[in-house]
Formats: C-alpha cells, sequence, structure tokens
C-alpha cells in the first residue's frame, strides 16, 4: 500500500521510501523515513495534493510522489 491509497483519518507506518537520486533525498529530508507514522488529515477537493501529519508537523504531497512512500496500515 501506499500513501496516495491511504483514506483520510487512517494511519500507516511508513515501510519504505521510493525513487531514485535527489528525489529520494528530499523525502527523507522532509521526514519520510522508514519506521514513521504518518496520518492523512486531508485530501484537496479534486484529490490532488494530499496532507499528511508526521513527526509533529503537517505536509503536503502530490499523488504523484506519494505513490512513492510504501506503507503498512497500523
Amino acid at each position: 500500500m501506499t500513501l496516495k491509497e491511504m483514506k483520510v483519518g487512517q494511519s500507516a507506518v511508513i515501510t519504505a521510501v521510493g525513487g531514485q537520486g535527489e528525489l529520494r533525498l528530499r523525502f527523507l529530508d522532509m521526514g519520510l523515513i522508514p519506521r514513521t507514522e504518518v496520518t492523512l488529515i486531508k485530501t484537496a477537493p479534486m484529490g490532488d495534493p494530499i496532507e499528511i501529519r508526521l513527526r509533529g508537523y503537517e505536509l503536503t504531497l502530490r499523488l504523484d510522489e506519494a505513490q512513492w512512500i510504501e506503507v503498512k496500515p497500523v
């Protein structure tokens, strides 16, 4: 399952961070690190972007970015 497939209010733990090169490093710099718990807070009216909560802050990601983050539901 990926962040893109989560439903609003659902929590999960990051299991893997995909992407290559600068994209993967950007994800890691934003705190998207394996074993981190995330909660999907809301989605935009058209479904893109999504807002997640992790490590005490909110982060907004586009769906094409969210598809690279694999999660396991809590």
